[in-house]
């Protein structure tokens, strides 16, 4: 995945993009970058690799060294970022989020249309952000490029640009997948992913951009260059996953639908007589915790945490690039507290269940310290279709996916027709897949959340909300 800060301010703004841009840290693990752009000095750029160091760690010494009444930032879990552009359109720096499916084939094209070269990076793959910025160039303006690239790619792009006149030129991607806001103080405005960066450096948020809007501000200004549109489809995993509990996305505050998501789950598990007499009720660390709270609440059952993570040097589970080293560090990080184990029957609430492998971990860890029973709830349904959206799952088949790759074991590719049965507990196939889980995993039980009970959590129309992961449906 990734995200971005950047800041246009009548002040220095370099410590606000440090500051915001470390406040992005949960959305990627391998590249962070910052660049600035001071009247006098001109650009100034750093990127950096922070697969085995917190960005902060590597971007302390940029207080010093950088200056600039504008400045960007971003976490990229992709391409190394923010990229330099000089070009008929002026100097500017860009950075982007997103994915994009059709690049060999936009990359051929550029070719045919006279363009020379890109910098190719390991195995040949062309940086994301150059090739958004070659379509942003082939237009008269920038607002004209941008809307190229809205049009050409498939998947998505979200953009953020510093121009050489100071001014940022930020863009939400065609149909608002991801989230971009705009807030102010004093000097100036800022560009953020999170609403809580912002309110936490002292802006005040202003509001969301639209579904594929494009505008520019200034100190003193925003100028809108590309009004909204009408389709938005933005990602439901952000409030189930990778959104930040703090933040708020199209007026609904993650930890808030994470509670409400939990106390739906429970209703349905009561509702359908499958409710378990259980010692307690539990969190898969970290984002797990908030939909047990919720869960608990409902039921009346107490909360507890039979484990905890060492994070002070194990931050992410999946930082290391190998799945074998990620499983390995995800164990070393589970510290029990065995008092609450020993012969406990324990319910965890997960905010997804998508390999299965450190959840047979998690499980085969829990027994070993005396677990008489684990019982495990998702916060999502069963994912059936690897997001081909955004970046933020590294799965490179469906089959790769603990409920796909279920379901062909159980009935082979004829299984793929009846993918909306699997997902149904209610039906002979749902319950099927279920049981084979509990197999797979050593589980006394399992149950996912509905696609009707996120959106319920959610609370926006439900037409706004991607769910493509769970349903397979644009």
């Amino acid at each position: 995945m990734g995200g971005f800060f950047g800041v246009t301010s009548r002040r220095d703004c370099v410590a606000d993009v440090f500051f915001g841009v470390d406040y992005h840290s949960h959305l990627g693990t391998r590249r962070g970058g910052m660049a600035a752009y001071d009247h006098e000095r001109g650009f100034q750029r750093e990127i950096h690799n922070i697969e085995n160091s917190p960005f902060r760690t590597k971007f302390d010494t940029t207080l010093d060294e950088m200056k600039g009444n504008s400045c960007i930032g971003c976490i990229s879990d992709t391409d190394p970022q923010p990229f330099l552009i000089r070009s008929h359109l002026g100097v500017y720096a860009i950075t982007t989020v997103g994915s994009i499916n059709n690049a060999d084939e936009l990359i051929e094209r550029f070719f045919d249309h006279g363009g020379n070269h890109f910098e190719a990076m390991s195995g040949g793959k062309v940086n994301d952000s150059e090739l958004i910025a070659a379509l942003i160039c082939a237009g008269n303006t920038v607002a004209d490029g941008i809307r190229l690239v809205q049009d050409q790619i498939k998947g998505s792009a979200t953009i953020l640009m510093m121009m050489d006149d100071g001014s940022l030129i930020a863009a939400r991607d065609k149909v608002g997948r991801l989230p971009v806001m705009i807030a102010k103080d004093h000097d100036g405005y800022c560009v953020t992913f999170e609403s809580f960066a912002a309110e936490k450096l002292g802006y005040e948020v202003v509001r969301d951009l639209g579904p594929g809007e494009v505008v520019r501000l200034t100190p003193d200004s925003i100028e809108v260059l590309v009004e909204p549109g009408d389709k938005m489809r933005i990602c439901a995993f952000l409030w189930t996953y990778y959104g930040y509990p703090n933040s708020t996305y199209e007026g609904v505050n993650v930890e808030v639908s994470r509670n409400r998501n939990g106390a739906i789950l429970a209703k349905a598990d009561q509702a359908a007589g499958i409710a378990n007499e259980v010692d307690s009720i539990c969190g898969v660390p970290d984002s797990g915790v908030p939909h047990a709270v919720g869960y608990a609440n409902e039921v009346g059952v107490p909360f507890a945490r039979p484990f905890i993570k060492y994070t002070p040097t194990w931050p992410r589970s999946f930082m290391p690039q190998s799945q074998t080293q990620r499983n390995k560090i995800a164990k070393m990080k589970m510290i029990p507290v065995n008092d609450l184990i020993d012969g406990k029957k324990l319910l965890f609430v997960d905010d997804s269940i998508v390999r299965g492998t450190q959840l047979r971990e998690t499980v085969e860890f829990l027994y070993s310290h005396g677990a008489k029973e684990v019982h495990m709830r998702s916060a999502c349904p069963p994912i059936m279709f690897g997001c081909k959206y955004l970046n933020f799952s590294r799965s490179t088949s469906d089959m790769d996916l603990l409920a796909r790759r279920t379901i062909r074991e159980l009935e082979g590719e004829e299984g793929d027709k009846y993918i909306a049965e699997y997902s149904d507990s209610s039906t002979e196939r749902g319950k099927r897949m279920r049981c084979e889980i509990c197999r797979k995993l050593h589980l006394s039980s399992v149950e996912y959340q509905s696609v009707d009970g996120v959106l319920e959590s959610i609370g926006i129309d439900p037409e706004k909300v991607c769910t493509y992961c769970w349903t397979g449906k644009e």
